[in-house]
């Protein structure tokens, strides 16, 4: 069964976008609008993890925090706009697990979502952080990328984007969602990006770029992983 993660963020177009890429992710995902709120949804529901923005109307996310650390030890995320490290200091001391800072990429936060949960279930390093697909391995933890037994030398974005496409399960992901779950949406590039880094990686990881068993295109919509 998949983790459920609670998003406590009272901006709409935020709250819309975690909860679209946590559920890409294969999480189940609730979202609440205020302190209040989250607090009913952890008590009606204990969740797998929290991620709490800091700023909340009724009541601010580290009384939440605080309040939910008296009956519950589950992963909580702290997410601020501040980001001083004393702001940091006090978010951990109540009780909360990590912290990450406004404007984030989506890759780092799932990489955080990630993280936690697996500390929390105790798990050690084993197939979550190992993606296979055909003759290709990419290992996580080791920032490795294997085709056969050749190890492939990848750029960091590249890496990721070959993550993303690996972990989609088959499914297509259009340009839109690659650029803000490889890039972030605090960085001013265009779709182009994308195909640019699709055409390097097909050079890297394809016997033949020009008819990809991969990194296979979805024409009008994106790409994909796939084995073809």
């Amino acid at each position: 069964m998949s983790a459920r993660i609670v998003v406590v963020e009272d901006e709409d177009s935020i709250a819309l976008l975690l909860k679209h890429n946590l559920e890409m992710e294969g999480y189940q995902v609730e979202v609440c609008e205020d302190g209040l709120a989250a607090l009913d949804s952890v008590r009606r529901e204990t969740p797998d993890l929290l991620l709490l923005d800091v700023m909340l109307p009724k009541v601010d996310g580290k009384e939440v925090c605080r309040a939910i650390r008296r009956d519950y030890d589950f992963p909580i995320i702290m997410v601020s706009a501040r980001t001083s490290d004393l702001d940091k200091v006090v978010g951990l001391e109540v009780g909360a697990d990590d912290y990450i800072a406004k404007p984030f990429s989506m890759i780092e936060l799932i990489a955080r979502v990630r993280s936690n949960l697996r500390r929390a279930s105790g798990h050690t390093r084993g197939q979550d952080d190992v993606l296979r697909g055909g003759d290709i391995t990419l290992d996580r933890a080791r920032h490795q990328v294997k085709v056969g037994d050749r190890i492939v030398e990848l750029r960091p974005k590249e890496f990721t984007l070959l993550e993303v496409l690996m972990s989609g399960g088959g499914r297509v992901l259009d340009r839109d969602t690659l650029l803000e779950r490889v890039w972030g949406e605090d960085e001013y590039i265009d779709q182009g990006t994308v195909d640019v880094h699709v055409h390097r990686l097909r050079e890297k990881v394809e016997d033949d770029p020009t008819a990809p068993r991969y990194v296979l295109t979805v024409r009008g919509v994106g790409y994909k992983f796939g084995v073809e």
